[in-house]
């Protein structure tokens, strides 16, 4: 049975994206990106949002990945080995492999995804993490936060809604992220 996690870069105040839409202030060091390789190896499905998989489809493509580091590279192959759920009412078709539009989010859908997979499935871009978090589908959260106040924008976590959490791991990266993996202890 796999776990589902939501995982993010977050400004310290909270937010996945300042008020201009803006996240290059989490845009990670070859540390950083080295732990988002780790973790992403343990991904066996990956759902998102549309604008989380409009960003995340860059990596597709080998185009600009040639004067990239190692790491960034290995991103790549890492992300594209990786199937993908895409929940959108408005995407008619995907430009990646491995990938799927579903119209609406279904509880049960994703529960039977998480009871069946031999890995672990992440859950990318806050409105669609907000849902799983509403139905208590997710079991933990690995926050990278990032040394920055953005002052607003789209909020990483879903208001209204509590849990309480058990830290399972944290870690302290040289540029000042700080990682911090925490298990959900009262999922609904």
């Amino acid at each position: 049975m796999g776990k589902l996690i939501y995982a993010a870069n977050i400004s310290l105040d909270g937010f996945l994206e300042d008020e201009a839409g803006a996240f290059d202030w989490s845009v990670p060091d070859q540390e950083v990106h080295a732990f988002w390789n780790e973790h992403e190896r343990r991904i066996g499905t990956a759902l998102y949002g549309r604008r989380m998989y409009e960003t995340m489809r860059v990596w597709e493509s080998d185009d600009w990945l040639t004067d990239q580091p190692a790491v960034v590279r290995e991103f790549a192959d890492i992300w594209r080995d990786t199937d993908k759920i895409v929940y959108s009412t408005t995407l008619t078709d995907v430009s990646t492999a491995r990938t799927r539009i579903e119209r609406t989010f279904d509880p049960e859908a994703v529960r039977r995804l998480k009871e069946t997979s031999s890995a672990d499935v992440s859950i990318g871009g806050a409105g669609i993490a907000a849902e799983a978090f509403r139905h208590g589908l997710v079991d933990e959260c690995v926050l990278l936060l990032c040394p920055v106040l953005v002052g607003g924008g789209k909020p990483a976590l879903p208001r209204g809604v509590r849990l309480d959490l058990t830290l399972l791991d944290h870690r302290r990266f040289g540029n000042g992220v700080v990682y911090v993996r925490h298990a959900v202890r009262n999922p609904a």
